[in-house]
């Protein structure tokens, strides 16, 4: 019988404790008081055999929403999109799948060149001169990007846009707070950063301005007109992209961005219940050496045969802690190849047909749901997210879908109370018209 983990026997038990000299398991803990022990029996379920536990473990499963039975329009950072079959039989292969650090090179080629590949399909996308070997997830990268920005231009203080993921502002404050980094939030205005209350607050003692392209809402950021602004009094520009967005949007490397984070999960990472995921983290040339984590250089070697090494390691663990960039000691190597061989078997024309597949099917639900008697909130370009306004609470709402297959959009009265009712739906290249009309018909018939 094949069994997933390895039983013990009494005749097991007996042998072990022969060999480490004593006759009962109790004598294994004489050393803690008896006044401690825990004497008596759990009340917690009888064994079961492993059958047994597989089968009650699968009711419990079966009860679960999962993608293959509902049709998904929750966003909110973490997205439901087309991933290769490939990716799965790659990153499934022991040599990956067991890789952590590639500390010795001539050993590593394969997860070097894997990186490299990931660090340079990133700079592509991003329009950047150099990107690491990825992140823990967007979020980490974000504030990492606020800590950079602090420690090049000397000053403490940085605007974060109130359009940025909820969550992410969130990990920035953690950051700042032990950083002694002041934190102030930046108003919007339609769904976008206030460019007029940003150019108010803007001093010379702003490290840098950090916004979301495409924002939480979707919509589009006028990044030209906020990157003048942040330039100001050598302030820095920071922004956190969508990695698949940039397939059809202008890179914000190509619009002044000094540094640009994101989480490449769009790219062949499940949604797996929020993680884990894969952040990226690039920067201007001027920045490198300031750059967490790590990155893979390409070189040659003694033959001249081409080769992969790790290169400028500002780690702690690689140098003295005061004089570190970040105390990030590792990445995310397994993700990163898995959004670097979704993108390659995408190829550059299947990335931007896959984000214009994503804008086109979230102008058509748009439409449908304004016809369907719903009001959309924002009126400004957006990517595959926007918000539409419900006239009763979105838990019931998603209720209701959920008994129609789907998994209805984000709440964003729990970030935004001024948005109560409000839901953020997210409209990717893996629905259907079908299911567009069917979400547009049920959340019309909710206004009713």
């Amino acid at each position: 019988m094949k069994h997933r983990y390895l039983p013990m026997t009494d005749q097991d038990i007996q042998e072990m404790l022969q060999v480490i000299g004593v006759e009962k398991i109790d004598e294994l803990f004489s050393d803690i008081p008896e006044s401690v022990r825990f004497d008596g029996e759990l009340k917690i379920k009888r064994a079961k055999s492993e059958s047994e536990l597989m089968r009650e473990l699968s009711v419990l499963a079966s009860k679960n929403k999962d993608l293959k039975n509902h049709a998904s329009f929750l966003g909110a950072g973490v997205y439901d999109h087309y991933m290769p079959v490939i990716v799965d039989h790659v990153i499934s292969r022991s040599e990956f799948y067991t890789a952590y650090t590639p500390y010795q090179p001539e050993i590593s080629q394969g997860e070097l060149q894997a990186i490299f590949e990931f660090q340079t399909m990133i700079c592509e996308l991003t329009g950047m001169d150099v990107a690491n070997s990825s992140m823990y997830d967007g979020a980490t990268s974000f504030a990492e990007a606020a800590m950079l920005a602090c420690g090049h231009t000397k000053k403490k203080k940085v605007l974060i846009s109130g359009a940025v993921h909820p969550e992410a502002r969130a990990v920035v404050n953690s950051y700042a707070n032990g950083q002694y980094v002041e934190v102030v939030e930046i108003p919007t205005k339609n769904g976008v950063t206030d460019v007029a209350a940003l150019e108010e607050m803007m001093t010379n003692d702003v490290a840098a301005v950090m916004v979301q392209y495409p924002n939480f809402f979707g919509q589009i950021e006028p990044l030209v007109e906020i990157e003048k602004l942040a330039h100001t009094d050598k302030g820095m520009f920071i922004v956190s992209s969508n990695p698949l967005a940039l397939g059809a949007l202008t890179p914000p490397g190509k619009l002044g961005a000094d540094i640009v984070t994101g989480d490449a999960q769009p790219f062949g990472i499940p949604t797996q219940f929020g993680g884990p995921h894969c952040g990226y983290f690039a920067v201007t040339n001027k920045l490198m050496r300031k750059v967490p984590g790590r990155l893979v250089g390409q070189t040659v070697d003694e033959e001249g045969q081409r080769g992969f090494v790790l290169t400028l390691q500002a780690r702690e663990q690689h140098i003295r802690r005061d004089k570190a960039t970040s105390n990030i000691c590792s990445n995310q190597a397994l993700n990163a190849l898995a959004a670097s061989v979704a993108m390659t078997a995408l190829g550059k024309k299947g990335v931007r047909d896959m984000a214009v597949q994503n804008i086109q099917k979230a102008q058509y639900a748009k439409t449908a749901l304004e016809e369907a008697g719903l009001e959309v909130t924002f009126n400004g370009p957006f990517f595959n997210e926007f918000v539409v306004k419900l006239t009763s609470p979105i838990k019931e709402v998603n209720c209701k879908l959920l008994e129609q297959d789907i998994i209805g959009g984000y709440d964003l009265g729990v970030y935004y109370p001024e948005l109560e009712n409000h839901m953020l739906l997210a409209v990717t290249e893996l629905r259907t018209k079908e299911e567009i009309d069917t979400l547009a018909r049920e959340l019309g018939a909710n206004q009713q």
